[in-house]
């Protein structure tokens, strides 16, 4: 909230904890894994590029 307190109990909100082990469950959000999904959707995308281009050559 814009005063800085939880809408729902009035106290601080200041987010989950330093070291927070919770957020590595399944590894889905840490920069490695959002790096890897970038790499691969721009591999699928140079793919699909070259496909389209030597479509057009045939």
């Amino acid at each position: 909230m814009a005063n800085g307190r939880c809408r729902m109990h009035g106290g601080k909100a200041k987010g989950a904890p330093k070291g927070n082990s919770h957020a590595f469950k399944h590894g889905r959000y840490t920069a490695e894994h959002i790096a890897e999904r970038r790499n691969f959707a721009d591999l699928l995308r140079e793919m699909k590029g070259f496909i389209d281009e030597l479509d057009g050559k045939q």
